[in-house]
């Protein structure tokens, strides 16, 4: 077992040797420089539109369908009962 003694002389050892290396570091931080500031400050005025319009594509229009199929009639029916069960007798 360890006397009282050298267990204080630990401590303080072991303190000590924690004390000088924070205080290395904040030496170390203290005389860094600080990087370089290379960014780009935003425009005064935003520039005007750059992406170029497509005149190839076809104007927009109402004909055009989804690609969605037309329903079973069988299941027209079914989801018009079901309109008509939650109108009537709600969710």
């Amino acid at each position: 077992m360890k006397t009282p003694a050298l267990k204080s002389r630990t401590l303080a050892a072991s303190l000590l040797a924690g004390v000088l290396v924070f205080a290395m570091q904040a030496a170390t931080a203290q005389t860094n420089n600080p990087p370089a500031s290379t960014a780009t400050r935003p425009a005064k005025q935003p520039p005007g539109q750059t992406s170029l319009s497509n005149d190839k594509s076809p104007p927009a229009t109402t004909s055009q369908t989804t690609g969605e199929a037309s329903r079973d009639p069988t299941i027209n029916k079914m989801n018009e009962q079901e309109k008509q069960k939650v109108n009537t007798e709600g969710k």
